[in-house]
């Protein structure tokens, strides 16, 4: 009987332990999920959860409408969500160099091969408290989407006079210090009916997910050449990251260094179907050419550039700026 006792609680207190040996991290994702690029994350998750399974399990919370879009960099930083999936670009004031991803000419495989990834990771730690867990859906353009078809100036510049502009850190000191435009900052929660009230006229956007938000009931017109790149990634808080297992954080690696390439792909491959499924549906693309076009797509880098030296100079860590600026452009 007393064996039987015995092992009946060293039973109960392995089971207890193996219970307890699973790590949970909290998710939060910055659109609604609806959206192709939170589909992505989404499947992001699963993957883990699938190879994590009794190991890690990342539980999502929910999207803008859990925590306002803009409050969730800081959200992961407080601990109020273990993790996030949000633009660099909109903790742009702590993490200054997440600028480089805005104006890279290269994907997160790259980054991640080169150690990009990494230099990154290490300055987000640092400066931030979070553990920058990977570059997701790279490789994927931004484009000026206008309801009305631009103008262009004579010598084939895009004049944006009169446009009402929506604004967003990531595109803002391109369309004011470069094309002169005035922006309303808007999230993009609130653009379908500001196109359709007509507060806003043209915004940028990235070159997929048009459709899934119904915009195109109101753009009508692309901008052609993309210019920047899409800057999504996962941040962890950084107590959360070390409290993991070193089996869990392998698996959360992994998986996310897996998903860097996968989302690559597949998305640049949507970019494509989305682009012939819009021209079906009647928008028009007004391309830019020679001068006016390698000036445009020049102008839009070297902006991003200039605000991501002054605030790391303002930050004082200008001893990272040739290093993300070798490793993230080729």
């Amino acid at each position: 009987m007393k064996r039987s006792i015995i092992a009946a609680v060293a039973a109960a207190v392995a089971f207890a332990g193996a219970a307890k040996a699973e790590d949970v991290l909290t998710a939060i994702h910055v659109f609604p999920a609806g959206l192709i690029y939170t589909k992505s994350f989404l499947e992001y998750v699963d993957k883990v959860n699938a190879a994590g399974e009794g190991v890690v399990r990342i539980d999502v919370r929910g999207g803008p409408e859990a925590i306002g879009m803009f409050e969730q960099p800081a959200a992961v930083r407080d601990g109020i969500a273990d993790m996030g999936y949000t633009p660099g670009s909109f903790y742009g004031g702590t993490v200054a160099e997440k600028d480089v991803l805005v104006a890279s000419n290269i994907t997160g495989p790259e980054a991640r091969e080169n150690g990009g990834i990494d230099l990154l990771n290490k300055i987000h730690e640092e400066k931030m408290g979070v553990h920058y867990l990977g570059w997701f859906d790279s490789g994927i353009q931004f484009h000026l989407w206008m309801t009305e078809e631009p103008t262009l100036t004579a010598d084939g510049k895009l004049d944006i006079t009169g446009e009402k502009l929506r604004g967003n850190p990531i595109f803002n000191a391109f369309f004011t210090d470069y094309l002169g435009g005035q922006v309303l900052n808007l999230p993009s929660t609130e653009l379908y009916t500001a196109l359709q009230r007509g507060t806003v006229t043209a915004t940028g956007w990235t070159s997929i997910g048009l459709m899934d938000l119904s915009w195109d009931d109101f753009l009508k017109y692309r901008v052609d050449p993309g210019f920047f790149s899409t800057d999504l990634g996962i941040i962890v808080n950084l107590e959360s990251w070390n409290a993991l297992s070193d089996e869990s954080k392998k698996i959360l690696q992994d998986v996310a260094i897996e998903h860097e390439i996968a989302s690559r792909d597949k998305l640049v491959k949507l970019a494509e179907e989305e682009f012939a499924e819009l021209e079906k549906r009647g928008l028009k693309v007004i391309t830019l050419e020679g001068a006016a076009a390698d000036e445009y797509v020049k102008a839009a880098r070297e902006t991003t550039w200039n605000r991501m030296r002054e605030q790391m100079e303002a930050q004082g860590t200008m001893q990272n700026y040739e290093p993300l600026m070798e490793l993230f452009n080729k």
